[in-house]
């Protein structure tokens, strides 16, 4: 599983003229699911993002995660976040899981952070989408779950 987190003071989704997801502050996560993934992998990163001590606490610190700030997280399902570009001049797409099994665990990713107490907007899968949003810091992490990683290694 990959996530590219994105601290933003607001972001939203658009599908066909019509907002269907949109945040103040918090995360805006590219979410990818990998053909190995698991519903481990799904809690894993949900508690990561719930809890990734990235924002501005009264020092200026990053020490506050995005529940401390009472901000939101708007999930984007993105497989081309498994794109590999390193041959030819066209991205292969071979490592992203089938829609079959990347929907429900993207699904499951929803849910995992809503059971945290996060408030959660989504895109929506499967559909062309147009993102806009407002970086804050900028301040971006690339997540990969453990079963990522170790598959890298």
């Amino acid at each position: 599983m990959r996530a590219v987190l994105q601290r933003v003071r607001r972001a939203k989704v658009v599908v066909t003229e019509s907002t269907v997801g949109e945040i103040a502050h918090g995360w805006l996560v590219l979410f990818g699911v990998g053909p190995n993934d698991t519903q481990k992998a799904v809690d894993w990163l949900a508690e990561k993002v719930a809890n990734l001590r990235a924002f501005d606490d009264a020092n200026g610190k990053m020490n506050l995660s995005v529940q401390d700030v009472n901000g939101s997280v708007l999930v984007v399902s993105q497989f081309t976040l498994y794109g590999d570009c390193a041959k030819g001049r066209r991205p292969s797409f071979i490592g992203a899981a089938q829609p079959a099994v990347a929907e429900p665990l993207y699904e499951a990713f929803v849910t995992a952070l809503k059971l945290l107490g996060v408030p959660v907007a989504t895109g929506r899968f499967g559909a062309d989408m147009q993102v806009e949003l407002v970086n804050d810091g900028p301040v971006t992490f690339v997540l990969d779950s453990p079963a990522q990683m170790e598959a890298q290694s």
